[in-house]
């Protein structure tokens, strides 16, 4: 069984100013001891600004900073989408995420972090929806199996594909390469070890986020509500081996009270107390007026 002490440290770039530039994140995490990194920036026309040839210089510049995936741009839904009959969304969306793999490939980077839909999706067209989704993410895994890069599905919350391990199964099913992207604090209908266990050795690679079961947060383990050592050891059971990577910004949001912003020593202690199962003092407390200002549900349906 794998042992989660095994589990490096991770952080994607979106916990990261775009002040910083390429190579300010890359310093940045170089100086401080991150190991590994999710290339992230979130929307269409932030991927068009990325400067590839400084990215490769980077990689070269800083060995010590191994990129371990690449966030495949996910928004506007308006551009980006691959569960959608509009045919020529579609068709845009699928060249431009081919563009993406091709790349990542000629850096080599190995994960394609993909979103399975925008939102919001309907119950009576969900089926359908689902049925496009995993005909685009086949086609899109055989596109990317022969050039090293494998894509892994992030299950994403609310009415979003992919919001419970039973959508997942659908659209991961049509290729044999799919895998999957676990983000911790985005099942609102489903418990994360239940996930993990239908899941299994499909997860590839996570998204480390806690929340109040209510909506998405994206705060720091132990800020919310998850319990990290079931779910710790969960992912033990089922022979995780990648990396622990956060996708937390270092700036608390509306819906969380710090004294402080976050740092890479606070990431470094809470990695060491997730991977070890020693539970960690909160920095932060949910502040609950800004988290019901945006909130799917008003009472958490999971526990």
């Amino acid at each position: 069984m794998t042992k989660a002490k095994d589990w490096k440290l991770g952080l994607s770039t979106c916990c990261m100013s775009a002040d910083f530039g390429v190579e300010g994140i890359f310093k940045a995490y170089s100086k401080n001891g991150i190991e590994y990194m999710e290339l992230s920036y979130g929307y269409h026309d932030n991927y068009l600004d990325i400067d590839w040839e400084l990215v490769k210089k980077c990689i070269c510049k800083y060995p010590n900073v191994k990129v371990w995936s690449f966030h495949i741009p996910f928004g506007p839904f308006s551009k980006l989408n691959i569960a959608t009959r509009d045919e020529q969304l579609l068709n845009y969306t699928m060249e431009f995420y081919r563009g993406c793999i091709d790349r990542i490939a000629e850096l080599g980077i190995k994960i394609a972090v993909i979103h399975p839909s925008g939102e919001p999706n309907s119950p009576e067209d969900r089926e359908e929806l689902l049925e496009i989704a995993a005909n685009s993410l086949a086609e899109l895994a055989a596109y990317a199996e022969p050039k090293g890069v494998t894509i892994a599905v992030e299950d994403i919350p609310r009415t979003c594909l992919g919001n419970c391990s039973s959508d997942m199964k659908k659209l991961i099913a049509k290729h044999p390469a799919l895998r999957v992207c676990f983000d911790t604090n985005h099942l609102l209908d489903e418990r994360n070890v239940d996930f993990v266990r239908e899941l299994g050795d499909k997860i590839v690679t996570l998204h480390v986020s806690d929340y109040d079961f209510c909506n998405e947060r994206h705060w720091l383990p132990y800020e919310g509500k998850v319990n990290w050592i079931e779910l710790v050891e969960a992912l033990e059971n089922v022979d995780y081996n990648g990396v622990w990577m956060y996708e937390i910004g270092f700036k608390a949001g509306k819906n969380i009270d710090r004294d402080r912003d976050l740092n890479f020593d606070d990431f470094k202690v809470n990695h060491a107390a997730c991977i070890n199962k020693q539970p960690t003092a909160p920095i932060g407390t949910p502040n609950h007026e800004g988290c019901m200002a945006w909130t799917y549900y008003t009472e958490p349906k999971i526990n």
